[in-house]
Formats: structure tokens, sequence, C-alpha cells
């Protein structure tokens, strides 16, 4: 290992700099520097040789070109095992760095102002910062790369344990760290301009996913399979990647998947709610005033299915919930996690005693990403946000229409209806389901399954239907069962032999026009 003996540094990020830079100093490392970056060295007293004095050339057009010197990227690249490269180097006076701390333009933190311009985008592109890293990170075995403030003391450790030496292995992992920092920079480049330089519409030409290894879960879908969560890269943390987990076990995978369900769910909804899922499908929904009679509400739909599941709500979990909470489990079982945006500390008090109930504190619920996408094999599909919540038009197709208080509860149930797995059938009273029945391969199916949930409870309910009625005989189950009013996108070839059995047997139908499948 080769003792650090000529550092390059020019950052924009300068959090820890001044004290990283004092500890080269101390071990006899020089210093060369840049701009903003060369004052604030010079500013602590530490001895600082400004760029232009090291090639021999000023910083030029308007700082644009600086580092783009054969003396900078030469001293980077040489081979130190190789004469040749030696023997040029020495010709023309360049002399080796060992180490480059640098950090690049804060482009995502421009283009994420609300008013920022194209101009002002473009000024923060960084070319020299990004040609340093790879010219170093390209000749790791000599010379140490270092473009994470986190990394500092770690890097002053080994040299102070090594003679003023980086390890191997940490330059490897500082080359590996810089080559995912620019392939990332470029990304994010890439992605804003192709929106806004080149305005392109509608699906991206190109769409990088990036992911950055947050932990390990506990297991993939079965215990014998690894499994990881990763956050999105070049993004601040949002949605579960920014969650806090207040108490419990490590999540599973399946956690991971049924947690998205709950917090999809819930964000539907304005009015207080709670969302129940199992296996990423809704078996109980409520809104109710009172966040703990919404949570009694939606178990009382099917508290078998709740058993292992996951509970969401669209408020803070507060003393009252909590204990209800408590008796839905002394009554019904255990939950796996409870998902919020807050929990009150008496809340939390109160949960603490089931250790192993975790509690995932999400503040914000609305954040979504742009696209949904699915991974198939040698690729993904992608599609933009099922987002219609609220249907532009109705349309009543019946001789009877719903009541007031019937339309209100159809629209409710119809934001519950697209939040589960295809085919899917939900029977709701007020804004409470009372039977769900998803992810079955035929709509009767479903309408038999959630009739079968509600028993009683159906008398009067109201059904919401995420695509057509293929046939008649989905009329009959529901009329038996007791409903009063449906709600149905429409579109189907028997749409009118649909119509005429609702209105034979006096049921309501209103069509909304739009159908929400989830796969």
């Amino acid at each position: 290992m080769t003792p650090v003996k000529l550092a390059l540094v020019s950052v924009s990020d300068k959090t820890g700099l001044v004290d990283f830079v004092r500890g080269l100093h101390e071990m006899g490392v020089e210093i060369i520097s840049t701009g903003g970056t060369k004052r604030t060295i010079a500013e602590a007293g530490i001895p600082v040789k400004d760029i232009s004095e090291y090639t021999g050339f000023p910083e030029m057009m308007d700082g644009r070109v600086k580092t783009l010197h054969p003396k900078v990227h030469g001293g980077l690249l040489a081979l130190r095992d190789n004469p040749e490269h030696m023997a040029i180097a020495g010709e023309h006076h360049i002399r080796m760095i060992d180490m480059v701390v640098v950090n690049l333009y804060p482009f995502e933190a421009t283009v994420a102002k609300p008013d920022v311009t194209l101009e002002d985008a473009i000024e923060n592109i960084d070319i020299g910062g990004p040609s340093m890293v790879r010219s170093a990170a390209k000749n790791y075995r000599s010379v140490a790369i270092v473009t994470n403030p986190a990394r500092y003391a770690q890097v002053l450790d080994e040299m102070r344990a090594n003679n003023g030496a980086v390890t191997d292995r940490t330059r490897a992992e500082l080359a590996v760290e810089a080559y995912t920092l620019t392939s990332g920079y470029d990304t994010a480049i890439s992605t804003w301009l192709r929106k806004n330089m080149l305005k392109e519409e509608g699906m991206p030409g190109v769409h990088t996913v990036r992911g950055v290894k947050q932990q390990d879960v506990r297991y993939g879908e079965n215990p014998h399979q690894q499994a990881a969560f990763y956050r999105l890269g070049n993004t601040a943390p949002y949605g579960l990647a920014a969650a806090k987990i207040l108490q419990g076990k490590e999540l599973s995978f399946n956690n991971y998947l049924d947690l998205e369900a709950v917090l999809s769910g819930v964000r539907e909804f304005d009015e207080p709610t709670a969302y129940i899922v199992k296996h990423t499908s809704p078996c109980g929904v409520a809104s109710n005033p009172e966040l703990s009679l919404a949570y009694y509400e939606a178990l009382e739909c099917d508290p078998l299915s709740a058993f292992g599941g996951i509970v969401g709500f669209n408020r803070e979990v507060d003393a009252n919930t909590a204990q209800s909470l408590l008796d839905g489990m002394a009554r019904y079982g255990f939950l796996e996690c409870i998902l919020a945006p807050a929990f009150s500390e008496e809340a939390k008090a109160a949960l603490a005693v089931k250790k192993n109930l975790r509690l995932v504190e999400v503040p914000d619920l609305t954040a979504q990403d742009p696209f949904d996408f699915k991974r198939v094999t040698g690729g993904f599909v992608m599609q933009e946000l099922d987002q219609d919540t609220v249907p532009a038009e109705l349309k009543v197709v019946t001789k009877v229409a719903p009541t007031a208080d019937q339309m209100t509860s159809l629209l409710w149930a119809w934001r519950v209806v697209k939040t589960t797995k295809s085919n899917a059938i939900v029977y709701a009273r007020g804004t409470h389901t009372v039977g769900i029945g998803g992810g079955v391969y035929s709509r009767v199916d479903a309408n038999k399954i959630a009739a079968a949930k509600a028993g009683d409870r159906a008398q009067g309910s109201v059904l919401a239907s995420d695509a057509f009625f293929p046939q008649p005989d989905n009329i009959t189950v529901a009329h038996e069962a007791g409903v009063v009013a449906i709600i149905q996108p429409g579109g189907s070839i028997k749409d009118q032999e649909v119509v005429d059995m609702c209105d034979q047997l006096g049921i309501a139908m209103v069509v909304t026009g739009v159908r929400h499948f989830k796969h």
C-alpha cells in the first residue's frame, strides 16, 4: 500500500470538509483545490495550492474548465507500475495524485426547485467532477476516490493505522461507490432533460429504476428465500422508504407488499378510515369520524381473514384506537403490522405490550411514484397510476334511481373496489364494508364470496364491481343477498340484459364508464 502524498479536493457539499483536510495535512498530505473549496480550506488555516497554480492554466469559461487538464487526469490515470507511463509523466512534469475528494454539483437539488429554468439545470450539470471521479476510480489500485463525506472518518482512521495508506479493500469499495454515484447522477440528468428539454409526452422512451439497498428483510415470500428492501435512488425517501418502524420484529418481503396495499388503500379516503389487508387485498374497510369505531366496523366485515393481517389508518392512532386494536387482537387474534401517519405517545405505550407487533409510521401518505410497473421475464411493463377515483360521469341506467344515501355509499364502495384485486366485488352499508370478494377467476364467484361474507348484513347494502358484469347472473346473486343498488363500469355486450334484470328485481344501477382492474 502506497501512502497518500498528494490529494485533489473539490466539493460542493462541504460537510466535514475542514476536519478531514486538516487530518490529511497532519499526516503530511499536500492539498490541491479549486474555487470555493480552496477558500474554505485556506480560511481554516490549512495550506492549500490552487488548481491553476498546479496546472499552469487559469480556470476559464466561468469555471466550466478547471480540472480538465493532463496534469490532473495524467496524475490520476498513470499506472504506477508501468515504466512507459511513469516516463511520460516525468517528461511532462505530471505528479501522481493519490487521492481525489469530490462530490458533484447539486443537480437534483437544483431541479427540485419549483422555479428552476432549463438554463439553471444545465449550469448545474457537473463535468469536471464526474471526469475526475471516473479517472480516479478506474485507477483505484493506486488512487483513493472519496465521494461521500460519511467516509471521511474511516479513511483517516485507516491512514493513521497504515502509515498514510488506504487499504486495498477500502479503495475498491470507494471506486464502486464512485461509479454508483456517477451512474445515478447521469440517470437523474437524463430523466429530467427527457421530460423538461425534450418535452417527451406519454410513457418515457427510457425508464431507469435504480434501487439502493436499505436493509435485508426477514425472508422472501417463503422462509427459504433471501430478500431485501431497496429504496429508489436519486430521490428523497418517501412512502415506505421514509417509514419509521417504531417497534416490533423485522419486516418480511410479504409485509412490505401488504403495507404497500394498505398505504395505497388509505390514501384514497379523506375521512378518518381504517383499512385491513390480507395478502395485498382488503378484507375490511370503514370510514367513521371516530377512528376507533372505523376500526371496529372494518374488523366486523371479515374478522376471520383479518387474523394475521395488516391495518392501516389515515389519521394518527390515538389512545382509544390503540385500545380498540388491543381488544380486536384479544378477540380475533394477532396482527402483523399497523400503519399510520403518526402514533400518539399514549397509543405507543398501550401497544408496546405487543412486542412483535410492528408499528409503521409513514408521515406523508400522499407521496406516490409517477408510474406503476411489474416485472416480467426479461423486462417489465409500466403504466400510469390509476388515479380516477371519483367518476367524471355517473349514469343511472335503471328505472329506479339510487337514493342520496345509497349514492353516497356507492361512491364510497367504488373507492374500495378500486383497491381490491380483480375480479372484485364489494358490499357496503353506509361507509363500511360488509363483504368483499376478490382475486378469484370469475366475477360471479367473487360476488358469491362477498355475499357469503356479508350474510344477513347484506340486507339493504350496495354493491361495487371493478368491471362489467358478463352475465345477469351476478344481479340474481346480489338480489338474493339483499343488495338494493349497484355501481359498475358497464361496457358488456350483455349490458341491457343486466339492466333488465335490475329493473325486474327493483335494484338501482349506475355506471361509471371507468374500469378498475387490479392484478
